[in-house]
């Protein structure tokens, strides 16, 4: 059973699942910090070189399996299925949210 997720969420991760870019992109807010495979990245021109990097090199798919709030953010346990050693892996993604709504800020465990 799907969790329920906040709507900006469901749109990233429907778009990630369709290797949309241009649709993951449009969930961060314009100065939003990911950190992901130990490095930072920051703003939405560094997000969306992050997306297709991952996207192409990946090919993944995610499916969220938990969504709690800890610490007023949201975290999704999440199968990520792909092209990588390990596959399919539990990832955790804690997500920020900006005032207009739009992911901030996205740790990924």
């Amino acid at each position: 059973m799907t969790p329920e997720l906040p709507h900006i969420l469901a749109r990233y991760f429907a778009a990630q699942n369709a290797h949309d870019i241009d649709g993951m992109v449009a969930c961060f807010a314009p100065d939003a910090a990911v950190h992901d495979e130990g490095r930072d990245i920051i703003g939405t021109d560094a997000v969306r070189a992050w997306k297709q990097e991952t996207s192409a090199k990946y090919c993944i798919t995610a499916e969220p399996l938990q969504c709690t709030q800890q610490d007023g953010r949201t975290i999704v346990v999440v199968k990520v299925s792909g092209t990588f050693n390990g596959s399919p892996a539990k990832l955790t993604y804690g997500f920020g949210f900006s005032g207009e709504g739009l992911i901030h800020a996205l740790e990924v465990r």
